[in-house]
């Protein structure tokens, strides 16, 4: 496992003789131990001792902790602190309410609260279509999760989902500008979740349902955007699929084929496995299969979950049966949202030739990525330390800035579509390689290329 800049980064405050000679040692140990020294300052120098607040990273907790003891043994160096650079990063929560207007003097207070409010309440309450336009409704989106499936963590509760909601909520702002509360729900009720959106809808301009397992997590959607005139999207599934069709498009390029001729194997029938392959299929993909842990999912298996029926009823046209090694024999494009270390990387050899792996399980990817690249002529994966991550961040910061502005009341396959599109051709002819599939979460003009294209100005397929 790689290390990085930022993955498990801790500080150490160390206590050592005054000779500062002891900064090369303390640099050389946690090198040797494998780890990242990123930072050294000296916190403090006298006659009788040196502090020393050494930040490094490691790949794990398991090793960051064996970098500490590495410097402990160091003679002449104690370890006085070590502060874990996540927990510190989120003490206090990563959110907060602004004032967006000033409340100086009586005067200011006046209109922003009473008496003045009270004129745009009654305003609002003989034309409520003007909601959107004079509160915060029109500008924001309530995560919503009920704690059931948080990242690869699975049903850890909502009080312990609160950190990855408010994560989004910061994306949000940050690459749309958009204002997202985070909504953790004390239940996993299919109908007190679908009642207790309901209730919250009117403050908010969007829903984004996030961390809630499958099959749960489909008919809350399906049941909220019946009810609801506001747009529902949950992102597990959308928003994945959204940037999965978008780096297929630009592998695809790369390899010079077609989506309509390609063969296609999913691994993973859950929440994000099942809106990829509606989404493949919408534009176009003709031969796709899907693996669980049932195997290959075909019509002609009874065994199968309601869900999973309705998935085997629009893929598999070749009702090929039997593992998922038998899948992949002479397919073209490999997309794991399963679990680590499904895919045997010599599986990959059975492929077409300019075979596609998208690996993006989290943390751990169902192969590994170097592994695979050994074999494919594109790989893709879920990982921050390799080429062609495939985030999410790409998409839904875009989706509902366009559905916002557009005062849009649904969400649509075709939106999905064109948001698709619009990322895929952010990469240029003259930046598009097997490295290079799928632009930065960072590059300033996803946001704005996808809200567009939700709003229908542009983007048109291919």
């Amino acid at each position: 496992m790689s290390v990085t800049p930022s993955s498990y980064s801790i500080t150490m405050r160390l206590h050592a003789e005054p000779d500062f000679a002891v900064v090369g040692r303390v640099a050389t140990t946690i090198a040797e131990a494998g780890g990242i020294t990123t930072a050294m300052d000296v916190a403090d120098s006298k006659h009788d001792r040196l502090v020393l607040d050494v930040t490094c990273s490691a790949t794990d907790s398991d090793h960051s902790g064996r970098l500490v003891q590495a410097v402990e043994d160091i003679d002449g160096v104690t370890v006085h602190k070590v502060s874990d650079r996540t927990f510190l990063l989120h003490l206090g929560g990563k959110i907060e309410v602004a004032s967006k207007v000033p409340l100086r003097n009586r005067d200011d207070l006046a209109m922003a609260y009473t008496p003045g409010v009270g004129r745009v309440s009654l305003a609002l309450a003989e034309h409520p279509e003007d909601v959107a336009k004079l509160t915060i409704k029109g500008n924001s989106v309530a995560v919503v999760t009920d704690g059931s499936a948080v990242l690869g963590l699975g049903n850890i509760g909502p009080g312990a989902a609160m950190p990855v909601m408010e994560g989004k909520a910061a994306l949000f702002k940050r690459f749309a500008n958009i204002d997202a509360w985070p909504i953790c729900l004390a239940s996993q009720d299919v109908d007190e979740i679908v009642r207790a959106v309901e209730m919250i809808a009117p403050g908010f301009g969007g829903i984004n349902l996030e961390d809630i397992a499958a099959p749960r997590c489909f008919e809350i959607e399906r049941r909220l955007r019946e009810t609801l005139d506001i747009p529902v999207f949950h992102d597990d599934q959308h928003g994945t699929a959204i940037v999965v069709l978008a780096a297929l498009h630009n592998a695809l390029r790369v390899v010079r084929k077609s989506l309509s001729a390609t063969r296609i194997v999913v691994a993973g029938g859950g929440a994000a496995g099942s809106a990829i392959v509606a989404l493949l299929i919408a534009d176009g993909a003709e031969d796709v299969i899907v693996w669980d842990r049932e195997g290959l999912l075909s019509t002609d298996d009874s065994s199968l979950s309601p869900a999973k029926q309705e998935l085997a009823s629009i893929t598999n046209p070749r009702n090929v049966r039997g593992t998922l090694q038998d899948g992949l024999r002479g397919a073209d494009v490999f997309i794991g949202v399963s679990g680590p270390g499904v895919l045997d990387p010599a599986w990959i050899q059975e492929m077409a030739e300019g075979a596609i792996v998208f690996a993006l399980a989290n943390p751990d990817p169902e192969v590994d990525p170097a592994e695979a690249a050994k074999h494919a002529a594109v790989v893709a994966s879920g990982r921050s330390d390799y080429p062609n991550q495939i985030n999410n961040v790409l998409a839904f910061p875009g989706v509902f800035r366009g559905l916002l502005d557009a005062r849009a009341s649904e969400v649509t396959i075709d939106m999905l579509q064109r948001a698709a599109h619009a990322i895929a051709a952010v990469v240029t002819d003259e930046e598009l390689h097997a490295s290079f599939i799928i632009p930065s979460v960072f590059h300033p003009d996803v946001p704005g290329a996808v809200a567009s294209a939700i709003r229908g100005q542009g983007a048109a397929k291919e």
